[in-house]
């Protein structure tokens, strides 16, 4: 039986899993990428992983159909070129796919690791029996992969999705300077909500401390805290705002929440009753992800499966 490899770049660390035909994982190693960022020794230390997975498999690497990644910014996934990320520095118009062939001498395809989250949720997890769907990962940024007719929906330009600069009611008007969090992240990412958390922090409005995550926020929240409770309903309220123009323009009947600060319930359940107040002759119904961590991995070994489409 042939297998396939799957990996996740990510900003501090990568992710490669071995699965085999069917997509089911028989291995998986990670290694740190703080401090590195040039695309070269990326890709060397996927290589290492690579060759780590098939040494503890006992698999040679001719038994390896193809290898799927995905990275954390605007790609072509026809050419695999990775054109620009804010979270690797310096990668601007990398071609990845070439390097990875090059470096493993097997098929290589690449995606931006937001859709492939989508993918893998479509695929593997709750989106198994739902043709149509949007993957809203909101972590650091906000970001949405979009399933449509059981296909990426990639955009002419490769940026469908880029949802964290949608203007909606309760969101900053200011056009956001490059590299900042745009209007939506601003109020529903995690570092949008860390900042605007220490703006409007003092004393007398919380106990709690001025430093805190979105995700400690939101718990802070759950537990009574009236200034986290703000910020909770304003992230809810531009969130459901959002889910519900995108639903009134593809239609799609299930959004799948995910990242690190999306996986929170306080958050699903305070959007999902605010989208429920405008709904109108479909109720768009917000799920968290049930890969959680695992979406972009699955995603790009069924990535592997298939191969780009467009």
């Amino acid at each position: 039986m042939t297998h396939l490899l799957g990996v996740d770049i990510g900003g501090t660390n990568l992710r490669v899993a071995l699965a085999n035909a069917n997509g089911e994982i028989a291995g998986r190693v990670s290694a740190t990428t703080t401090n590195v960022r040039d695309a070269e020794s990326v890709v060397r230390k996927i290589g290492e992983c690579a060759h780590q997975l098939l040494r503890e498999t006992n698999l040679p690497l001719n038994r390896i159909a193809a290898i799927g990644a995905g990275a954390p910014g605007l790609t072509n996934a026809e050419t695999g070129v990775v054109i620009a990320t804010s979270y690797l520095m310096g990668w601007r118009d990398v071609p990845l796919k070439a390097m990875l062939e090059h470096e493993l001498g097997i098929p290589a395809y690449v995606e931006n690791d937001v859709n492939l989250a989508a993918l893998g949720e479509s695929c593997f997890g709750v989106g198994r029996d739902c043709q149509e769907l949007v993957f809203l990962a909101i972590g650091t940024g906000v970001g949405a992969g979009i399933i449509l007719k059981n296909e990426l929906f990639q955009g002419t330009a490769w940026a469908a999705g880029e949802i964290g600069d949608m203007l909606v009611p309760g969101v900053s008007e200011e056009p956001a300077a490059l590299g900042t969090p745009g209007p939506l992240e601003g109020v529903v990412g995690g570092e949008g909500l860390r900042a605007q958390w220490r703006l409007h922090w003092s004393m007398e409005k919380t106990p709690l401390s001025r430093e805190l995550a979105a995700t400690q926020i939101f718990d802070a929240a759950t537990d009574g805290d009236a200034l986290a409770n703000v910020l909770l309903d304003r992230a809810a309220r531009a969130l459901a705002y959002a889910i519900s123009d995108i639903a009134l323009i593809l239609n799609t009947p299930l959004f799948v929440l995910g990242g690190s600060v999306g996986l929170h319930a306080a958050l699903r359940e305070r959007t999902q009753s605010v989208v429920d107040m405008y709904a109108r002759r479909q109720r768009p119904k917000l799920v968290l992800s049930a890969l959680g961590g695992d979406a972009q991995l699955m995603g790009a070994i069924r990535l592997a499966q298939i191969g780009p489409r467009r």
